[in-house]
Formats: C-alpha cells, sequence, structure tokens
C-alpha cells in the first residue's frame, strides 16, 4: 500500500510543479507582451492594454503563490509513514471511496484504483482530519465510515 501513496505524492508533487511551471510562463509572457505592447502602442488603448496585461500578471502571481504554498504543504508530508490517526499524509479508505489527504487535485488513478486527493482544509478534509478507523460521519447526505488509514 506504501507504493501507492508514494505514487500519489508523485502526482500530487507534479501537479503542483506543473501549476507552478504554467503560472510563471504566463507571467513571463504578460511581462514581454507588456514590454512589447509599450514600443508600439499609445493613447486610451496603450492604458486599457496595459491594464488588462497587469491584471493577468497579478491574477497569475497569485496562482504561483498558491501553487508554492502547496508545494510547501506537500514538502511537510511525510508521505512514507503510515498512521493510525488521519493526518496529512495519510490514505484513507471509507467505504464511499478513497482519500489522499495532502492538497486538492482532484481525481487520481493508481493501478486500476481512483482515490481523491483532498487538502486537509478542504470539506471532506477537516471531517476526516485526526479521525481514526471506524469513524462515520455524515458527509453531502452521506454516510461515510473509515474503515482503514495507511
Amino acid at each position: 500500500m506504501n507504493t501507492i501513496k508514494e505514487e500519489l505524492y508523485k502526482h500530487c508533487i507534479n501537479y503542483v510543479h506543473n501549476c507552478i511551471d504554467t503560472a510563471q510562463k504566463a507571467i513571463d509572457d504578460a511581462v514581454e507582451s507588456a514590454n512589447d505592447d509599450t514600443k508600439s502602442s499609445a493613447g486610451d488603448k496603450y492604458e486599457t492594454s496595459r491594464e488588462m496585461m497587469q491584471q493577468d500578471i497579478d491574477r497569475n502571481r497569485k496562482q504561483l503563490e498558491e501553487a508554492k504554498r502547496q508545494n510547501l504543504v506537500l514538502n511537510q508530508i511525510e508521505h512514507k509513514a503510515n498512521y493510525d490517526v488521519v493526518q496529512a499524509g495519510s490514505l484513507v479508505i471509507t467505504n464511499l471511496g478513497k482519500f489522499y489527504i495532502g492538497i486538492s487535485c482532484g481525481q487520481i488513478q493508481v493501478d486500476g484504483s481512483h482515490y481523491f486527493a483532498v487538502s486537509a482544509i478542504s470539506p471532506i478534509g477537516t471531517r476526516l482530519m485526526f479521525q481514526n478507523a471506524g469513524y462515520e460521519f455524515d458527509f453531502n447526505g452521506k454516510n461515510f465510515k473509515i474503515e482503514e488509514i495507511k
């Protein structure tokens, strides 16, 4: 089972690195475009264009900062450890699905099984955190039971 956790962890790391690369490239492209536009534009059109590019840069900087924050979260996870209580790095098997507690990056398929990578502060993550096997709770009208924690 640890190899599954390692695969899930690697997927999350790759996801974050891809987000970082994408945001950084978008920032670089927007800065380059703004610099090129400075050379060829004038008047109100220039100001509107420049403002839109600045908004693009700001949005991508926020995405970059969020991806870097997620990377820090992942770097703090002991992804090879097994746990008795749900915490970051846990693989939680419930009667209604399998959850990897790390960062929210959606559904991941490993060896033909589906897992959901969720953050500890996501709605489902907060319900799972610090619980033991056997814990039951209702979430979105469904009754979940933690069957196993890895």
